[in-house]
């Protein structure tokens, strides 16, 4: 399998499917959707790691790559996440030039980084070479997410081993003194998301953003964004409910809120 990096260098875009819902069912019927990249969310999600390598077993087969965005920017859920045979990860919360040193030591193996051998099932899925292709085949991106991240974003982009960036739209808009939203409207938001995917490219490091719309989606293509998250599972799975329901009540469907 091309790494996702690699990929995304020869100008391939991609549609993220997101999973939020501890569920290999509902984890499966979403990889069969056509999605480019699939995403199993340990953070915000509600989804252990249990169900994480569930959901990955049955999603795996399927054509696209899955990836994982785990909880916080610490070592052993990272080593096992990895370890599990995940292609990529997303890490939250990555302020600082530091904060990206050290998930690039969690995230690769030495003399680049520190990670702990044991690839568990990493070896069955992608081969008992693993030791000497793993730093180059999984694809490590750091989410800009704050302020204080893209004061830092030339740094962060800087540093090796980081294979590119993750906007986070609703911690990025809180953090800059606006309502959390996946859609912004506030220029000073919509500008910081326009300069992350220039500065990214110069810096010769993937972008992808997470979006509340396929309209938004195409936006951030043409801004130059690699990859972008359409919404949920969670989100998609209520808005159609709401949908067929209002239908038959013959009502006006509610937005359905909710990240």
């Amino acid at each position: 399998m091309t790494p996702l990096h690699q990929l995304f260098a020869t100008g391939t875009k991609a549609v993220n499917g997101w999973c939020a819902i501890p569920s290999p069912i509902t984890a499966e019927i979403m990889a069969r959707q056509g999605f480019d990249l699939m995403t199993i969310d340990l953070q915000h999600g509600l989804i252990d790691y249990q169900s994480a390598l569930t959901m990955l077993q049955v999603m795996q087969p399927l054509p696209a790559p899955v990836m994982a965005r785990v909880p916080w920017n610490e070592p052993g859920i990272i080593a096992k996440t990895l370890d599990a045979g995940f292609a990529g990860l997303i890490c939250p919360m990555i302020n600082t030039p530091d904060d990206a040193k050290r998930l690039m030591q969690a995230t690769r193996y030495a003399p680049l980084g520190a990670r702990s051998f044991g690839p568990t099932r990493a070896n069955l899925v992608h081969g008992a070479n693993y030791a000497q292709t793993a730093n180059t085949a999984v694809s490590v991106f750091a989410m800009i997410e704050t302020r204080e991240a893209l004061g830092n974003l030339d740094a962060i982009l800087a540093v090796e081993g980081i294979d590119g960036v993750y906007v986070g739209p609703s911690d990025l808009a809180l953090s800059m003194g606006y309502q959390p939203t996946l859609e912004p409207t506030a220029t000073e938001v919509l500008d910081a998301i326009a300069e992350i995917a220039t500065r990214a490219k110069a810096a010769g490091r993937c972008a992808g953003i997470h979006t509340g719309s396929p309209e938004m989606i195409r936006r951030m293509f043409a801004q130059g964004y690699d990859f972008a998250s359409l919404l949920t599972d969670a989100r998609m799975f209520a808005s159609a409910i709401a949908t067929q329901l209002a239908a038959v009540k013959q009502t006006s469907v509610e937005t359905v809120k909710g990240y």
